[in-house]
């Protein structure tokens, strides 16, 4: 068992451990979260907010009923978008869910 002698930066560990414990594709797809806006535009942005990634899939919540279903009809288009920012970890599936604030309106 040989050992280091000398201090190690935290950050050249991270990677590894992420790996090791079977969350490193996880962490990589997170980062849609933050780039969903800049991926789809600021017309689509401004309807939707990405929630969070779970098991290669992103859930995507949606203000209203009518851009649910077109947002649906591009679901294709948009994950191959999403994917080409995602290259080391693509994810499979995009679910999108109806925004609670949505449900109270009249």
């Amino acid at each position: 068992m040989s050992r280091n002698h000398g201090p190690v930066q935290v950050s050249s560990l991270i990677p590894s451990v992420l790996e090791q414990y079977g969350v490193g594709d996880q962490v990589k797809r997170m980062a849609v979260l933050t780039l969903w806006a800049e991926i789809v535009g600021e017309h689509i942005a401004a309807v939707t907010h990405a929630r969070s990634v779970s098991e290669g899939a992103l859930f995507i919540e949606v203000q209203t009923s009518s851009w649910l279903m077109e947002l649906n009809m591009m679901k294709t288009d948009l994950l191959d978008e999403v994917n080409k920012h995602l290259e080391e970890a693509p994810l499979d599936r995009i679910i999108f869910l109806l925004g609670e604030s949505d449900l109270g309106s009249s």
